[in-house]
């Protein structure tokens, strides 16, 4: 890395997408897992 490299730091906008898409994937999984379990107790 060159002294002049800017810092290793996202911008703001997409710290917040990954935060959002961190959440989507987790709401996602959770989804998944309520509907496996629903479809088994059938």
């Amino acid at each position: 890395m060159l002294w002049s490299d800017p810092e290793n730091e996202p911008p703001k906008e997409l710290r917040d997408a990954q935060n959002m898409l961190r959440r989507l994937g987790l709401l996602v999984a959770l989804a998944m897992v309520l509907f496996m379990v629903v479809s088994g107790l059938r």
